[in-house]
C-alpha cells in the first residue's frame, strides 16, 4: 500500500488550517448545516426524551442543541490560552424557539473571539485538559471542535430519523437521488 507524502500524515509536517479566514469559513458552512437541521425539528423535538439513561447519553435534544452552541465557546477559551472553561447556555433546552437564537449568537461570539488571532496560533500548541503534558496545535483544537458539532448534529438527526421526522440531505442531495444517476455516471466514465 502506498503511503501519503510526510507532509500530509497526520500531525506531522505542515498544518490542515493555514489561516483564520479559511477555517471561519469551513465553520459558517458546518454551522449552518447544525441550524438547517435544528430548524427542521418539529415542535414535537422539545419534549421528546431518549430511553432514562444518566449523562450524555440521555441527553434531551434541547440539551444536546445547547451543549452544541456552549461547546464552541468551551473551544475559544482553550484555543484562546484561557483555559477549558465551559460558557453557560443563554437558551432553554424545553423551550424549542430559544434553540436557533442560541446557535446563532454562540456562532458569532466564537467567530468574533478567533478571528483577529495571530496567524502563529494555529500551530501553537494546547495543553489537553485531562492529559497534562499531552498538547495539539491550534488548528486541530479548532478542527476538533467542528468534529465534535458535525457528532452531535448527526445524533440530533438520528433521534429524528428515529422518530420519523424528516432529516434534511447534508448537502441537499439523498442517496437515492445518487443512486438514479449512477447509470448515467457509469455511462460517462466507461464503467
Amino acid at each position: 500500500m502506498e503511503r501519503a507524502p510526510k507532509e500530509l500524515v497526520y500531525g506531522t509536517v505542515g498544518t490542515m488550517i493555514s489561516d483564520m479566514a479559511s477555517y471561519l469559513r469551513f465553520f459558517d458552512s458546518v454551522r449552518r448545516r447544525t441550524e438547517r437541521d435544528v430548524a427542521a425539528l418539529p415542535s414535537a423535538a422539545a419534549g421528546w426524551r431518549p430511553p432514562a439513561i444518566g449523562g450524555e447519553t440521555g441527553w434531551s435534544i434541547g440539551q444536546i442543541v445547547l451543549h452544541i452552541g456552549g461547546s464552541r465557546l468551551y473551544f475559544a477559551s482553550a484555543y484562546l490560552g484561557e483555559g477549558w472553561l465551559w460558557a453557560k447556555a443563554e437558551a432553554d433546552p424545553d423551550d424549542q424557539r430559544t434553540w436557533l437564537p442560541w446557535l446563532q449568537a454562540s456562532a458569532k461570539r466564537f467567530a468574533a473571539l478567533v478571528s483577529e488571532t495571530p496567524a502563529d496560533w494555529l500551530t501553537r500548541r494546547i495543553e489537553m485538559i485531562d492529559t497534562p503534558g499531552q498538547s495539539l496545535a491550534g488548528w486541530r483544537l479548532l478542527m476538533m471542535m467542528l468534529e465534535h458539532e458535525v457528532h452531535h448534529r448527526s445524533q440530533i438527526d438520528a433521534y429524528a430519523g428515529l422518530q420519523g421526522w424528516p432529516v434534511p440531505d447534508i448537502f441537499g442531495r439523498s442517496a437515492e437521488s445518487i443512486d438514479a444517476l449512477q447509470e448515467a455516471e457509469r455511462a460517462k466514465h466507461a464503467r
